[in-house]
């Protein structure tokens, strides 16, 4: 195995994520940095703080992306006007 120090995970404090991040730990005895968007999906990002926290993660990293969601209408899907002008 490579020599690999530090990953950032893109966790959502699911079970996939979370299998991913105790792995990474387990194979690669790496420090593991947790990014998680909040994207307006309400309690779930919480969760992942306390998730990432009793799993040892030291570096958490929470940050609010709702604003910057300009490109989806109120249904969740692409607004793909944009891409065609």
């Amino acid at each position: 195995m490579s020599a690999i120090n530090k990953v950032v995970l893109a966790y959502s404090g699911g079970l996939d994520t979370s299998v991913i991040l105790k792995w990474l730990q387990d194979t690669y005895k790496c420090e593991i940095v947790t990014f998680t968007a909040d994207i307006g999906q309400g309690e779930e990002v919480s969760p992942a703080r306390a998730k990432a926290k009793q799993m040892g993660v030291k570096e958490i990293f929470i940050d609010d992306l709702r604003e910057a969601n300009v490109l989806f209408d109120e249904v969740g899907e692409p607004d793909r006007t944009e891409f065609l002008n």
